[in-house]
Formats: structure tokens, sequence, C-alpha cells
């Protein structure tokens, strides 16, 4: 398998819930090979998804926020997130990440035994995620446990019955490390917060090609200036007008390849006022200017 084969983008809906199928409806489950540096941005952009991820860090350093959490992992550390939680990966490098993507009920049925004593108290635990390091003597076998489950998915193309044979066996290991005592109790807060961030989500989506100051963005909840401010650093580690401006050059990212027009237009129709501006941005994010992200990715378009 080659890196990033087959699926190089984060493909999201208005609430960053990611709208890839991983797997099938009868075997939930898909293995991938990829390189951070080659996501748009250098990043895995913000995305959740109801099944869990295991992820090994194969070479290089990355930043994974998480949740509310922020973790710098190097090579050969691995990391389980869970369920439902929203996440991003970043490098300033090539940083190589095999990591699965699967559905619990793969492991058992929903109403057995097994899935409600050892399943759901894992999904139910306070924590957003584990992070797994060779130097513990535990930690060390769950890491060649995820390493025999990529083993299988590249030499045997997948074999489902081995695949989960090893994933049963991954799961009892994070079951043994996991304080199950500690429940995560979505407090009313919580929720209400996540939902206040969507509203603000959506509205810059919908919205991005018009002129938006932050007491816009506020407005739609009803909140104050530094509440949102608070919101959008504590659940996605960035500014509500520095995540306006990162999706208005995705847009334009996605404009320079999918159409023929002018650069100017492109910048006005993203929401930028000033065209030297968007160039300079542009070219911080990408590294290359528009031009020459049009040529490079609209070649690989025509491929």
């Amino acid at each position: 398998m080659k890196v990033n084969e087959g699926y190089g983008k984060i493909i999201t809906d208005e609430s960053l819930r990611e709208t890839v199928s991983h797997g099938s409806e009868d075997y939930p489950f898909r293995y991938y090979l990829e390189d951070i540096w080659l996501f748009d941005f250098h990043c895995i952009d913000w995305h959740w998804h109801p099944e869990v991820e295991f992820v090994l860090i194969k070479k290089g350093t990355a930043e994974f926020l998480i949740g509310s959490g922020r973790y710098v992992l190097g090579e050969g550390t691995g990391i389980f997130i869970n369920s439902q939680v929203i996440h991003r990966f970043e490098a300033a490098e090539s940083v190589i990440i095999p990591n699965i993507v699967f559905s619990p009920s793969l492991l058992a049925a929903k109403d057995s035994l097994i899935y409600r004593k050892y399943i759901q108290p894992v999904l139910d635990a306070a924590a957003d995620c584990m992070i797994f390091s060779a130097d513990d003597s535990g930690q060390r076998d769950i890491l060649e446990t995820l390493s025999s489950v990529f083993a299988v998915q590249e030499a045997e193309k997948g074999c489902e019955i081995k695949t989960v044979e090893l994933l049963l066996k991954l799961w009892r290991m994070v079951y043994e490390n996991t304080d199950c005592t500690e429940k995560s109790s979505a407090p009313q807060s919580s929720v209400r917060t996540q939902a206040q961030l969507q509203i603000m989500l959506q509205y810059i989506h919908k919205n991005y090609p018009y002129q938006i100051s932050l007491d816009d963005i506020a407005g739609t909840v009803a909140l104050s200036k530094s509440s949102v401010l608070g919101i959008f650093h504590k659940n996605i580690h960035t500014s509500p007008i520095r995540y306006l401006v990162d999706y208005r050059l995705k847009r334009a990212a996605k404009l320079l390849v999918t159409t023929q027009s002018s650069v100017s237009a492109i910048a006005r129709d993203s929401g930028f006022e000033n065209v030297g501006y968007f160039c300079r941005k542009f070219k911080e994010v990408f590294r290359v200017t528009p031009g020459e992200y049009r040529k490079r990715e609209g070649g690989k378009e025509n491929k």
C-alpha cells in the first residue's frame, strides 16, 4: 500500500463529522497509511467520527490536538482516540502514521455481554485518548499488537479473521489500561458549548465569502466576544477569525483547481478584499503561490 493511497483529504459536514465511510456496513474497518505532510495545510484537519481510531507514529514528530488536549508525539509512539472525539494532526515535516479506524461493533454485538462488559466501559470512560510509549512494558505490548494489525493489512490484503483476532487482543489490553470507574459525564454545559460551536462554524461556512466580524459570529449564539474566543480556543485551539481565514484559504485552493477563474476573482469570491493579502496568506499556509498551487494540483487532478 502506498502512502495516502486513495485518501488525501478530510471531508466533513457542518458539524465537523467526517463523511467518508471507514470500511463497509458488514466490515466496518479501514487501514490507512498516511503522511500528514501531504494533506492540505500539512495537517489532518479537525474532524470526528463515531468509530475509534488507533495511530502509530512510524516516522517523524507531529502535534496531535485531541479534544481539549495537545500532545507532541514522536517516532514509535502510539495513540488511541475514542469515539466522537474531535481531533486534528499537524506536521512540520513528513510524518508517516499507519492507522486504523473501526466501529467497536466489529468486535461484538451491541446487545452482547462482551460489548456491555468490555467495550462500552472504554467508550464511556472520561479519557478522550490514550497515549502508548515503548518505555512502558504494558504499553509496548499494545504497540506490538497494533503493528501486527498493520502487518496483516500489508501482507495479506486485510485477512478479516486475523484482523479481528488481533483487534480483540488489542482491545483487551486497552480495557485493562483504562480507568473505567471514571465516567465521561458530558455535563449539560459541555453539550451546550458544543452546540454553540457548531452554530458558529455553520455560520462561518455559509457566509465566508462576505465580510464577517467577531461581533457577527458572537451574535449567532448571543454570547460575548470573550466567551466566543474561549469556546474556540478550548475546543479547536484557534481564534474565530483565524479559523475564518483558514477556511477561506481552503475554499480558494479548491477553486484554483476546479475553475479557470483568475486569482483576483478567486480571492474576492473567497472573502478576501485585498488580493495582495490573499496571496501572502496563501503562500504562508501552502508554501507556494496561488498560481504555483494551481499548476501543481491541477496536474494531479488531470492524471
